[in-house]
């Protein structure tokens, strides 16, 4: 595992969940599944503070959450534990410096992509559903489900209904 973060830091633990997610995805199963799971007095442990929340604002709200459950949270690769009144401050110092770090990120990448556009050099995401417009219909007309379609062609089956609407 990366970040100092080893296996033997979870053996402890009676049940993990993975997020597959990102976290700045509203809509996370795991998370929802872990909130739901928790009972008084437990620690959920976290590998990265990224990991867990999409903003300060929402890394608060979990934390509140949580403590209104009575369960502390532990972000492993920064030593934080909420249990303390010293972690929960740094915890949400540290929330706030990501977030902020987040907004400067974007807004240079959207600078970028600007400069980018000007110059001509930026011509965006390759259109692979449109690309494969011909072969979609061809696929559909013969009897082959949407879900095959997505398959076969590796797009997704929103892609499908784009290329559909636009007949």
């Amino acid at each position: 595992m990366s970040d100092g973060i080893r296996p033997e830091h979870l053996e402890a633990c009676d049940k993990i969940f993975m997020e597959k997610e990102s976290g700045a995805k509203s809509e996370r199963k795991e998370l929802e599944r872990l909130l739901e799971f928790v009972r008084e007095g437990d620690i959920v442990k976290v590998t990265k503070l990224c990991r867990l929340a999409r903003n300060t604002k929402h890394l608060l709200e979990v934390v509140d959450f949580l403590d209104e459950k009575k369960v502390s949270l532990q972000v492993l690769n920064l030593g934080i534990d909420t249990s303390s009144p010293t972690g929960r401050l740094m915890l949400t110092m540290i929330g706030a410096v990501a977030a902020f770090e987040r907004e400067l990120l974007l807004e240079r990448q959207a600078e970028g992509i600007a400069i980018a556009k000007l110059k001509g050099k930026y011509r965006g995401r390759k259109p692979t559903a449109r690309a494969k417009r011909d072969y979609v219909l061809e696929l559909l007309s013969s009897g082959m489900s949407k879900l095959a379609v997505s398959q076969r062609l590796n797009i997704s089956i929103s892609s499908i209904y784009r290329v559909i609407q636009s007949e």
